[in-house]
């Protein structure tokens, strides 16, 4: 099954970035076949990070939770999240998402 989730940065999540980055990039490369796309969204291309999007291919909903709540940024933060069921609209790009 096919998710996004969308984060939202809370003041305090500067702090955690800075202090977490390693363990939060080694989480997302560990579990890179359920998260096969990740990034930080910010208001402008070098602007400061307001957020977070995940693309999700789990077994279930429950599933993209569990990942959600044990990244290290979401352990040492609890932030804000949406998660959403996601479909494409052109399957013939991106084939491996």
């Amino acid at each position: 099954m096919r998710y996004v989730v969308i984060f939202e940065d809370s003041p305090a999540m500067r702090a955690v970035r800075e202090q977490h980055e390693p363990a939060h990039l080694a989480y997302l490369e560990a579990n890179r076949d359920e998260i096969p796309m990740a990034g930080g969204l910010r208001g402008e291309h070098g602007g400061v990070y307001v957020g977070g999007l995940w693309v999700f291919e789990v077994a279930s909903k429950a599933r993209a939770v569990e990942l959600i709540e044990a990244d290290p940024y979401f352990v040492a933060c609890p932030r804000a999240y949406r998660l959403l069921a996601w479909g494409k609209a052109l399957p013939h790009r991106f084939a491996t998402l």
